[in-house]
């Protein structure tokens, strides 16, 4: 794929993602949905370098790594965003992961050594406020009560975690690490993590064996996991993790798309100028200057090489 399908392919799917899991919650803990949903996206992957034969065998420094991976961006992130949303609405939630994009420039300065490119959070910034405009509806009523400033604690951690997740990637990658290899054992790692966590909180062991559990389930697992992380990974490979980010800040346009054929809703004049911000923000950030469409950075152009 070239950075453009990579783009393009991590937010529409990641976009749908946000209605999959509506049908994870209810019988099942969250912790226990997450585990099976990465689980089961490991199996794929394994399955998967079998068949391609592609090496699986790497040193114990290297697991340290995956591991690691998978703690950050495969478990931690995503129990803190679960958590956070029983205090806080969708959409502020939105917002507050959407500022991944800013931690990954400080981060990629502070351990990749990544230039500090202003047009990136120049455009960053923009796409926050297209998001902030996005979910007004729902921000206009908010009230920061003790409990809802418990959920912004966690939602920040969460965004924190994905963040730091996304710089090991990028130093996995820039140690020739394979993508589908390093997510297969990172995603078992994660996978245990959050099994783990369920047996501390004490969690029954439960499954859901309805048809929208199982069906989100495997959608959640082969596209939202396999795919999904494996074009996003591999596009913050080439084109560095500041402005790979940015997939977090165009994706829930997809989600309010979906929202509007599914779920009634109805559009407001602030959603629509969010939208317009936001893909403004996606030119600033994702264009070559002067340019034409959307023409994202080759390898040659990746971080490792500056």
């Amino acid at each position: 794929m070239n950075n453009t399908l990579l783009y393009i392919t991590t937010v529409l799917i990641w976009g749908s993602t946000w209605l999959a899991i509506t049908f994870q919650l209810g019988k099942v803990p969250a912790e226990l949905s997450v585990a099976y949903r990465f689980a089961l996206a490991s199996f794929i992957l394994f399955i998967y370098s079998l068949i391609r034969r592609l090496p699986l065998r790497f040193s114990w420094r290297d697991h340290r790594f995956f591991a690691l991976q998978g703690l950050l961006l495969f478990s931690l992130n995503y129990i803190l965003i679960y958590v956070a949303e029983i205090y806080l609405a969708s959409g502020l939630v939105a917002i507050i992961f959407s500022i991944i994009v800013i931690f990954n420039v400080i981060f990629g300065t502070i351990f990749l050594r990544n230039p500090i490119r202003i047009r990136v959070v120049v455009g960053g910034i923009i796409g926050l406020i297209g998001l902030t405009l996005m979910f007004w509806p729902e921000l206009s009523t908010l009230n920061l009560s003790n409990q809802r400033a418990t959920g912004l604690i966690l939602a920040i951690c969460g965004t924190l975690s994905a963040s730091l997740g996304n710089i090991v990637s990028a130093r996995n990658q820039r140690h020739d690490l394979p993508v589908v290899q390093t997510n297969a054992f990172g995603m078992a790692y994660g996978a245990f993590v959050m099994l783990l966590l369920a047996i501390l909180k004490g969690s029954s062991l439960t499954f859901d064996f309805s048809a929208e559990y199982v069906l989100s389930l495997l959608y959640l697992s082969l596209f939202g996991s396999v795919i999904a992380f494996g074009t996003y990974l591999t596009l913050l490979g080439k084109i560095g993790p500041d402005r790979a980010a940015y997939v977090t800040v165009t994706f829930p346009i997809i989600a309010l798309l979906l929202s509007t054929l599914f779920e009634d809703l109805v559009w407001t004049l602030p959603q629509i100028c969010g939208v317009l911000v936001v893909i403004i923000g996606n030119v600033i950030v994702l264009l070559r200057g002067g340019g034409k469409g959307i023409n994202l950075r080759t390898r040659a152009d990746s971080p490792r090489n500056h």
